[in-house]
Order: C-alpha cells, then structure tokens, then sequence
C-alpha cells in the first residue's frame, strides 16, 4: 500500500503554468537545464509537479522566461502558497489514493456527488461513519489506530463546509439510503436529523432520488471536483470514484460523461423542499 503524497492542487497549477511558459518560449527542458545549470531531470521534477518548487528556483525561471510585472508577482505569490503544508499532510500514513483525494478536495470550490449507497462523506455524523469505516475496515482487517485516523480524517474534512469561503456542495442521494440501517436506529435519526440541519445552509444542496425514478447512471458513486481559476490558471474538474478495494481519479477526457451523468441524476431527483421533507419522514421513521 502506498503511502507518498501527491502534489496539491496548487503545485500542480504552478508546474503546469510554468510549463506553458517554456513552451511558449520555444525552449525544450534540456534547453532550461543548460542555461540554468540544472539538471535536465530537476526541470521535469519541477513541471511535473514530483517536487515542490523552491522559491528562489521560481524566481530563476521567471527570469529566463522573461515574466515581469504583475504576472510575475502573482506567479510567486502560487509559489508561496504551494509551499505552504496542508492539514492533510498530518495523514502521512494513509494510502496514497485517500492522501491525494483529502488534498484536493480541500482545494475544490465546488463538489457534486452522488450517493447510491451511503451518505455523502462531507455529511456524514460521526458515528454514522464510524459504522460505515468499521464496516469495511472488518472486511479489510485494519487495524483500530488506521479505523481512528480514518474516522478523523472524516470528520474533519466537514469543516470544508464551514470555513470563511465555504466548499459548495451538491449532493443526489438513492432514496434507498434513507431506509439503509447503518449501525442502530438512534445512528439512523440522528444522521437524518444531522442532514435536515444541513439542508439550512445555503452552500449546501440535497436532492434525492426516488426509487421509482428509473434511471441510467451506473450504481456506483462518484464525486465531481470543481476548481476555480487562481490568477486566471485553470485547474481542470476531476472526477473521483471509488469501489471496496480500487480507489480511482477519472481521466480528464471522460470527466464530461460524470458531469452529464450528475446533471441527469438531478434532473430527475425530487427538488430541494420536497427532498427535505422526505428526509424529515424518514428521520421520523427511525
């Protein structure tokens, strides 16, 4: 099981910008590696985001490329903050997959999910989750402390949704999750009354899916990353998909089909009030 840590969504913009740069000036890395005494493969690092760029390297090949002004102010500026450590980075120890999922969903303004078998991670209780991570940790065999550092992580991804400039999420969920008995009854209300709440907050929209709606979308749950530009560089969407033993990122050039799929799932979910009201009977029903 891998435990490295992937480049955060900052990195990845920065090495991505910098590589634009030097494409736009016609040079190849080896060309860069010369004229700075670096090593070919340092460039390559550096672009593809292997190795957190050093302020001072930035710096250098700003100059070579010939950016001033503001432009390069704000290039240093992403410098600075890729540099920075994220809370995710105290999880070390977690597979790489969830590590690199962790880092950049702190980084996304927007996630849309759908939920066909559990509840959405980012609303989960805490003992709601802990029967949802103890119950594969069994069929796993993980050892407790990995269940604790798994059931933290959870919980406090949630403060996502409450932070300064909150994550906006939108959420389908099965209607067959609300009647899905995870851990005992009080688990159950208490997680719906928990959803009900959350349904007060404006950055946060819940749908949900009747199960006499027929629809196409695969069985399987999804999230749907959004990012923002940072000084007008764009960081593609990217789609997150998990199963009981493969945790995957979709590649960019089907990202569209998740996003089709997810505008399909709403489309046919009931709306906002009514979804509130069925979450409300099934709470009442627990």
């Amino acid at each position: 099981m891998s435990t490295s840590r992937g480049p955060s969504v900052r990195q990845r913009r920065l090495a991505a910008e910098l590589r634009r740069l030097r494409e736009r000036m016609g040079l190849t890395g080896d060309e860069v590696a010369e004229r700075l005494s670096w090593s070919t493969a340092k460039v390559s690092r550096i672009e593809n985001a292997r190795t957190g760029a050093k302020i001072i390297d930035v710096r250098r090949l700003l100059d070579l490329y010939g950016v001033d002004g503001s432009r390069r102010d704000d290039l240093v500026s992403l410098a600075h903050d890729a540099a920075q450590r994220g809370w995710w980075e105290e999880y070390r120890d977690l597979p790489s997959e969830l590590a690199d999922f962790i880092a950049l969903e702190s980084e996304a303004t927007a996630v849309r999910e759908w939920g066909s078998t559990v509840f959405p991670g980012l609303l989960q209780t805490e003992n709601y989750a802990r029967h949802v991570i103890g119950g594969w940790s069994d069929l796993a065999t993980l050892p407790p402390q990995e269940l604790e550092r798994r059931l933290d992580v959870r919980m406090r991804r949630r403060e996502l949704l409450h932070r300064a400039h909150p994550l906006e999420l939108s959420a389908v969920i099965d209607e067959s999750v609300l009647q899905r008995r995870i851990g005992d009854r009080k688990v159950m209300r208490e997680q719906l009354e928990h959803l009900c709440r959350m349904t007060d907050r404006p950055n946060v929209t819940l749908q949900i899916l009747p199960l006499d709606v027929a629809h196409s979308v695969l069985a399987e749950s999804f999230i749907l990353l959004e990012f923002s530009p940072v000084h007008d560089i764009v960081f593609p969407d990217i789609v997150h998909t998990e199963s009981l033993t493969i945790s995957h990122f979709a590649d960019e050039t089907v990202t569209y089909m998740y996003r089709l799929a997810y505008s399909s799932l709403a489309d046919q979910a009931l709306d906002t009030a009514e979804s509130r009201r069925r979450i409300a009977a099934a709470r009442d029903a627990w």
